[in-house]
């Protein structure tokens, strides 16, 4: 909407405007129109006037507006219709009110890029009266510049700003309204959403809106929380959110209910063909003979993720009298135990399930986990059902499988791709049960993530430390610089040592370990736990672990980590001489982590700055935590480097660090090296075939 104009040069309002004005100075007359009312949601803080001078402001001349308008919260485009703009430059100055006494801007200016179009939009979110110094040239040297100032006057308010771009549950939005002024604005474009974030304290989205780098960008370091009304954050640039200080939290538990429930609701669809049924008789036909299902009493359900909508398939499971055995390596056993679940390893797991039904997260570690390899382990007529992500199936492998009578059914909710395309062969497969990601579908689950998130982006907005919180906060910058390697090498080597857990062995204790010369009130551990937590829970969980969340999320999963201080002789100039994880009451893949006490130990120090494991239990190694690391233990002999190293370059993978500890001469060792790629399943089966090594691992950093 056109507000003003200063020769060429227009002004238009965006979004939501209360009534527009504009004076034509050479007739004296003044033209107004009506608008449609804001969204009955949106809370304007405070009344904006905007007013549209044609020179720059002068101290001793009392301004003569070309137009003004009054609104709130509201974005402006400033467009030269007659060149195309190269530079566009504004500055910021206060102002008293009114703005016809204002003092000239000489604050900073800053200069934007080259435009592509003639228009350029500016959102405004100044608290206090500013002006806009606003200069328009075009292309052409010879061209001279044409002033203009858009002086902002605007009302002070205590209420925040939250932009809802997706539907919430009313109940959510009475909670968020009487905390702050809420902004319901739906379906907006990537370059609406850019425009308005600077005038938001926060944003509220579902899986729909993308935030990207560019909203945080655009939000010109206003935007303080983006909350996620649900579990994945696949649509939130974590690594942005976090370098423009800005919290992001989710809603993880309020729909576990509903996605357990459709998780047995295709269970038992797919075990009688209902869907396969209704279709046939919709058609006319009546085939009772080829839709004979499956009872799903006395068989043997394996769940694929044993955390919050795990356990609760199981536990309805149970109550159809399943039996029911789950794989997670972070599961209570007592929880389990309960509820009368066994815990096995992954290969027990769907070695024996007669259905298997997957509740895990999508992660490197989890990515298509179920393949051509896995199918062929299983039992000759399984079941599947997904209601997890859609990426933990490989889709052409599944269809494979199908087709070879190894998975008789499946029952999916959720796909690699979504939608899949409309020829996807996976969903027009007779044998497979497909819904459209309908997990968290219920009117109730609807209003308890909008409730959830509610509570959680009004309480980050307060300043208090949310649970649910997906990405790192801002450290302060000296004690970030000092800690930096350190920080990296601590979550390093909980990878490592969760990778090193045999499948099946629950990790409960964890015991860490600091070497420094500096007293223990002079070295803060928090964020490097948080680190160690991180890199034991990620791998093989959804959950995003931060400083604000870590000590919660270890002891809602019966992680239990204590901290030991060795304080060492010496200058208290580096903060940390060596870092130790051990784990404890569990198995291990590499026999030689496992120290003489009984538990995997890993050991690492920062050296010129890079992390270096230089310890995997009884063992002296010393290799750079880069890339990816295999672990060998030998028989010390000569031409074993040699041997691993001709290998590794048949296969084009390229070695960074070798290192090799050992007992004694002639004795057992442990290589350990340092690779930039992963090596292909023959290579490494080529590793193990090497009679000189006893064992060996390959880890992922």
């Amino acid at each position: 909407m056109k507000i003003g104009a200063v020769g060429a040069v227009q002004v238009e309002a965006l979004p939501n405007l209360a009534y527009w004005r504009r004076e034509n100075q050479s007739h004296h007359k003044t033209a107004r129109s009506s608008l449609p009312k804001p969204d009955n949601h949106a809370h304007a803080p405070s009344a904006c006037v905007f007013t549209l001078f044609n020179e720059t402001p002068n101290p001793n001349k009392t301004q003569v507006p070309l137009s003004s308008h009054s609104t709130s919260n509201t974005a402006y485009k400033i467009t030269d219709t007659t060149t195309r703009l190269s530079t566009f430059s504004f500055s910021f100055s206060k102002i008293p009110s009114p703005p016809s006494s204002m003092a000239a801007s000489t604050s900073q200016t800053l200069r934007l890029q080259r435009l592509r179009n003639a228009s350029l939009s500016l959102s405004s979110k100044l608290p206090l009266s500013s002006a806009f110094s606003v200069s328009l040239l075009p292309r052409r040297r010879a061209a001279t510049a044409r002033p203009l100032v858009l002086v902002v006057s605007a009302g002070l308010d205590a209420k925040p700003t939250i932009l809802v771009a997706e539907k919430l549950g009313e109940a959510g939005l009475d909670l968020l309204k009487d905390f702050a002024n809420v902004d319901c604005s739906y379906n907006l474009t990537p370059e609406e959403l850019c425009t308005k974030i600077s005038l938001c304290d926060a944003l509220i989205v579902r899986s729909g809106t993308k935030v990207s780098r560019e909203v945080f960008e655009s939000s010109g370091g206003r935007l303080k929380v983006v909350g996620r009304a649900g579990v994945g954050i696949d649509n939130v640039d974590l690594a942005a959110a976090t370098e423009h200080g800005c919290l992001v939290v989710n809603a993880p538990t309020a729909n576990t209910v509903a996605a357990a429930e459709h998780g047995i609701a295709l269970l038992a669809a797919m075990a009688r063909n209902v869907a396969q049924a209704d279709a046939s008789v919709k058609a006319g036909k009546w085939q009772r003979n080829k839709y004979v299902g499956v009872s799903l009493v006395g068989k043997t359900l394996a769940v694929l993720g044993f955390g919050k909508v795990g356990s609760e398939v199981a536990r309805r499971a149970k109550g159809l009298g399943m039996h029911v055995i789950a794989h997670d390596p972070y599961a209570p056993a007592d929880r389990a135990r309960a509820i009368g679940v066994g815990l096995v390893s992954f290969d027990e797991a769907i070695s024996k399930a007669d259905f298997i039904s997957l509740h895990m997260p999508l992660t490197p570690a989890t990515s298509k986990i179920l393949n051509d390899e896995t199918f062929a382990k299983m039992k000759k007529g399984v079941r599947i059902v997904n209601v997890a992500r859609g990426g933990v199936i490989d889709e052409d492998a599944l269809v494979k499988a199908l087709d070879a009578g190894i998975v008789a059914q499946a029952a999916l909710d959720v796909f690699t791709v979504e939608p899949p395309p409309k020829d996807s062969k996976l969903v027009l497969h007779e044998k497979v049960t497909a819904t459209p990601h309908l997990g968290a579908s219920t009117l109730e689950a609807q209003e308890g993530v909008a409730i959830e998130i509610a509570e959680a982006v009004v309480g980050a907005l307060k300043g208090e430390l949310a649970a649910t919180a997906v990405n790192a906060p801002m450290v302060p910058a000296e004690v970030l610089a000092e800690l930096k390697p350190f920080v990296e090498l601590a979550e390093k080597l909980g990878r490592l040592a969760v990778q090193l857990v045999a499948g099946g062995s629950g990790v409960k204790t964890v015991k860490v370990t600091y070497a420094s010369a500096r007293a223990p009130d002079d070295l803060d551990t928090r964020l490097l736990r948080a680190m160690i937590t991180k890199g034991l829970i990620e791998p093989i969980s959804s959950v995003f672990v931060n400083l604000v969340n870590a000590d919660f999320t270890a002891k809602q999963r019966g992680l239990r980590i204590t901290e030991e201080r060795i304080i060492l002789d010496g200058s208290p100039e580096n903060p940390l001489e060596f870092i130790q994880v051990q784990i404890a009451n569990v198995e291990s893949k590499f026999a030689s982590a496992m120290a003489e006490t009984g538990e995997i130990k890993v050991e690492g120090r920062v050296k010129d700055g890079i992390p270096h494991l230089t310890r995997v239990g009884s063992f002296e190694v010393d290799v750079s935590l880069e890339g990816n690391i295999i672990l060998c233990r030998q028989v010390d002999q000569p031409g074993m480097i040699g041997t691993v190293g001709s290998i590794l370059g048949a296969e084009n993978v390229n070695v960074s660090f070798m290192s090799v500890g050992r007992i004694a001469p002639r004795k057992q060792a442990v290589m350990a090296i340092g690779v930039d790629d992963q090596p292909s399943k023959e290579a490494l089966k080529k590793i193990g075939d090497v009679p000189a090594i006893e064992e060996f691992v390959f880890l992922k950093l």
